[in-house]
């Protein structure tokens, strides 16, 4: 892997900023920008609605605030205290938000059939990726990964009884970075929604999620270029749904020229290595969040299978090499901006259950006008 440049998080929120359309929208736009989970938040409403919003986005801000604190995974706050629990063999009574969350996580995770884990926080601790900046220094030693993998901590381990919760492993630290800004942005989109707003775009780094239109015409996202600072894909949104995009080139460990990514996975305690990026799109942004991490994790060969298993119709991965890997239905979707030629990768249609099915590749070279 070669070596990259850090990103600012001014530089990185505009690179995979939401892409509007040129559109027939008489009135200008009214854009306000929060921060959750280490990630600046635009939100976008139609200026005549900015009346209507404002309280919305008040609200909105107030409840990124509380679970920037309550769910954050290495500064004090709920789910610190839960994880402290944990260690100590302690069961914990929750809050509905937190415990919602837990259940979330533990759905995402059976359905991926294991290869999203919330609960490998101490793993992620372990790589120097809890800390506000990036890590720096040599990886773990492979002893001190191999002791981690071996107490093999996993959402199944939580038991929750009403509103209290424990964990059968003490080795469980939850840390919802995986699918926490999905979570967050559907939270604030039916927060709008409640107060009228027909059309927006709520925009949190790599997740997208929007209601409505924009103008006449749909909203237009962005996928960033997982080797540089520019666009290599886009697609048109549906009302309702959320794109989230995972990535190695956001957070990650450099040492001696090698780039570890931030993207962990559990079967190895180590950073996925092949797919660079991955992105989902469904109407349940939290689920479109988590499923791209899970694609990333299970790679070329068992992304198919894990799709299948995660009900998702519209994926797309992307390697090292620029391969494109597509669901059918993305594929339909998809529009490829950056000008270059692509091997494009899509399984067979009759994909069902666990099994993968054989592949087919378009044509190398191929190319989409705008």
């Amino acid at each position: 892997m070669t070596a990259r440049r850090p990103a600012s998080l001014a530089v990185l929120t505009v690179a995979l900023a939401a892409v509007l359309a040129g559109c027939d929208r008489e009135d200008a736009d009214y854009r306000t920008t929060l921060y959750v989970f280490g990630t600046l938040t635009e939100i976008v409403v139609a200026e005549h609605d900015r009346q209507k919003a404002e309280p919305a986005l008040e609200k909105i801000a107030a409840g990124f605030s509380r679970m920037h604190r309550d769910w954050h995974a290495w500064k004090p706050g709920e789910l610190g205290d839960l994880n402290a629990a944990f260690a100590g063999g302690r069961a914990m009574a929750v809050s509905p938000l937190l415990l919602g969350a837990i259940r979330q996580a533990k759905d995402f995770e059976e359905r991926s059939g294991g290869l999203f884990n919330p609960a490998i926080g101490g793993l992620v601790g372990l790589w120097g990726f809890h800390a506000d900046d990036l890590p720096h220094g040599a990886p773990p030693a492979a002893t001190a990964i191999a002791a981690w993998v071996a107490r093999a901590p996993t959402m199944a381990d939580i038991d929750i009884d009403g509103a209290t919760v424990s964990s059968r492993n003490a080795a469980v630290r939850l840390d919802f970075g995986g699918f926490a800004k999905g979570a967050a942005l559907d939270w604030a989109a039916t927060q709008l929604e409640a107060a009228g707003i027909a059309d927006a775009v709520l925009n949190a780094g790599g997740g997208v999620k929007v209601i409505g239109r924009h103008g006449n015409r749909p909203w237009r996202v962005a996928i960033r270029d997982p080797r540089g600072w520019g666009v290599i894909a886009s697609v048109e949104l549906a009302p309702g749904e959320a794109l989230h995009t995972s990535g190695n080139y956001n957070r990650f460990l450099e040492h001696e020229g090698v780039v570890y990514s931030h993207i962990l996975d559990a079967r190895t305690g180590r950073p996925v290595r092949d797919i660079v990026s991955a992105s989902v799109i469904a109407e349940d942004g939290a689920l479109a969040d988590a499923a791209a991490t899970a694609l990333s994790v299970a790679g070329p060969a068992e992304w198919p299978a894990v799709a299948a298993g995660m009900g998702l119709r519209y994926a797309v991965l992307v390697d090292g090499d620029g391969t494109f890997y597509m669901t059918p239905d993305m594929r339909a979707r998809l529009r490829i901006e950056d000008g270059r030629e692509h091997r494009i990768v899509v399984p067979d249609a009759s994909l069902a259950g666990g099994a993968a099915a054989p592949q087919r590749s378009a044509s190398a070279g191929m190319k989409q006008s705008r």
